[in-house]
């Protein structure tokens, strides 16, 4: 994901936001797959993984390395 958020929103606030909402989303659909691979009774582990960008390379090569890491090489 490319975010683009106001900088007095630390990253943690930022990714609690994001994994409470979407568990919350996701929860509501009830998907059974899902259920099935929860971590006791948790959507998403504690853990997460954040990197800024600083406007060193266009925005156009971060979105294109982000699109790459959808599909397996």
């Amino acid at each position: 994901m490319l975010i683009l958020y106001p900088p007095q929103l630390s990253i943690s606030e930022l990714v609690f936001r994001l994994k409470g909402t979407s568990s919350m989303l996701i929860r509501k659909r009830k998907y059974p797959t899902v259920r099935a691979k929860l971590w006791g009774n948790a959507l998403w582990s504690s853990s997460y993984f954040a990197s800024s960008y600083g406007g060193g390379a266009p925005i156009s090569i971060i979105r294109q390395y982000i699109e790459q890491q959808k599909t397996p090489d």
